[in-house]
C-alpha cells in the first residue's frame, strides 16, 4: 500500500466491529470487522452429527466383534494374510473408536482456552489414522518378505472359513460407514481402513483357494503385499489432505486472486483488497482475514457488510476478519 508521502494522500483507519457499531468510524486506528460469533462457517461444512458418530460406532463394534476370532484363526491356520488382516482390524477398531470420540467432542461449545471449539479434532484423528495405516502396511510388507523367502505351511480350510466370515463383517461395516456419509475426512479415513480389511479378506479367500488346489504357500504373503500396496496411495492422500488443513494452508478449491478480483469488481468504492489469508478451521469451515482500502469512514459499514456477504454467498467463507484502511484526500490547507 502507498504511504502518505508517496501518494500525496493521508491514510487513516476506521473502526468497525460488525457487532452493532456499524455507524462509527474513527480515525487513528485499525478497524476490524468480524463475521460470525463462534468462528465457524456453516454454509459448506460437512454434516458432522449423530449420524456420523453412530456410523463409526456400529462399524467399530462389528470390527471389534470379529477381530479376536480372526487373530486366533490366523494363528492356528498359520496364515499371514489372516493375521495381517486381524492386526489391521486392531488398528481399525482403535481408529473408529477415536473417530467416534472426535465427533462427540465437536458438539462441545468453545471455551476460553479453545475459542474455536474442537472442530479440528476429527481432522487430527484422520491424520493419525493415516499414519497408523502406513505403519501397518509397512509391517505387512516386511513380514511378507520373510514368509516368501521361507514359506510356512498354511491350513487352507480354516483360513477359508475365517476369511469368508471376515469378508461379510467388513462388507457390513463398509455399508454402515457409507450410510454415515463420506463427505467427512474422518469418515473417509475410517472407510479406507475398512476397505483395506475387506480387500484383505478377499485376498485371504483367494490365497486359501490357491493353497487348497495347488499347495503353493507363497501366494499367502504375495497377496498380503498386494493388498497393502492397494491402500498405501489412499492413505497418503488422506495424510496430505489432513496435514494441509493442520498447516492452515489455503484450501485447494480456493483461488485468492479470483476472490480479490471478484470483491473489487462487485463492490463499489472498494479501492483495494490485500493481505488476504484463507484457511480451513476444519473441513468446509473456512476462515479469512484481509485488509480493505476504502475512500472514507462513511463507506466502512456498507463495504464491510458487502464483503462479508460476498465471501459467504459466493465463496463459502463463513468467518471473516476485515481490517478497513480509510484513505482521504489531503485538505487544501494541510
Amino acid at each position: 500500500m502507498t504511504t502518505p508521502h508517496q501518494s500525496g494522500k493521508k491514510t487513516s483507519h476506521g473502526h468497525h466491529s460488525g457487532q452493532g457499531h456499524a455507524g462509527h468510524g474513527h480515525r487513528g486506528g485499525h478497524g476490524h470487522s468480524h463475521q460470525g460469533g463462534d468462528g465457524h462457517g456453516h454454509s459448506h461444512a460437512p454434516d458432522v452429527n449423530d449420524k456420523n458418530a453412530r456410523a463409526v460406532a456400529i462399524a467399530g463394534l462389528l470390527i471389534l466383534s470379529f477381530m479376536f476370532a480372526e487373530l486366533i484363526g490366523g494363528y492356528l491356520s498359520g496364515s499371514l494374510a489372516l493375521m495381517a488382516d486381524a492386526l489391521h482390524m486392531v488398528t481399525d477398531a482403535a481408529s473408529l473408536g477415536l473417530a467416534w470420540w472426535a465427533f462427540q467432542q465437536t458438539k462441545k461449545p468453545p471455551t476460553a482456552s479453545l475459542s474455536y471449539g474442537r472442530h479440528r479434532l476429527p481432522v487430527l484423528i484422520a491424520f493419525a489414522n493415516a499414519i497408523f495405516l502406513l505403519i501397518v502396511t509397512g509391517w505387512i510388507c516386511v513380514e511378507a518378505v520373510g514368509r516368501f523367502i521361507t514359506p510356512e505351511k498354511v491350513l487352507a480350510g480354516p483360513m477359508m472359513v475365517i476369511a469368508i466370515i471376515g469378508l461379510l463383517v467388513n462388507i457390513a461395516a463398509f455399508f454402515v460407514l457409507r450410510q454415515g456419509g463420506d463427505d467427512s475426512l474422518n469418515i473417509r479415513s475410517a472407510i479406507l481402513h475398512v476397505l483395506g480389511d475387506l480387500l484383505g479378506s478377499v485376498a485371504a479367500i483367494a490365497a486359501a483357494a490357491v493353497i487348497a488346489v495347488t499347495g503353493w504357500y507363497p501366494i499367502d504373503p504375495i497377496l498380503s503385499v498386494f493388498v497393502a500396496l492397494l491402500i498405501v496411495r489412499s492413505a497418503i492422500a488422506i495424510l496430505r489432505q489432513s496435514g494441509h488443513i493442520r498447516l492452515e494452508g489455503t484450501p485447494e478449491e480456493i483461488d485468492c486472486r479470483e476472490i480479490i478480483d471478484d470483491l473489487t469488481v462487485k463492490i463499489p468504492d472498494l479501492l483495494e483488497i490485500h493481505h488476504v489469508h484463507i484457511w480451513a478451521l476444519a473441513e468446509g469451515r473456512l476462515n479469512a482475514t484481509l485488509h480493505a482500502r476504502v475512500r472514507s469512514a462513511d463507506d466502512v459499514p456498507r463495504i464491510t457488510a458487502a464483503i462479508r456477504e460476498e465471501l459467504s454467498s459466493s465463496h463459502g467463507i463463513g468467518h471473516a476478519t476485515i481490517e478497513c484502511e480509510i484513505e482521504e484526500a489531503v485538505s487544501a490547507d494541510a
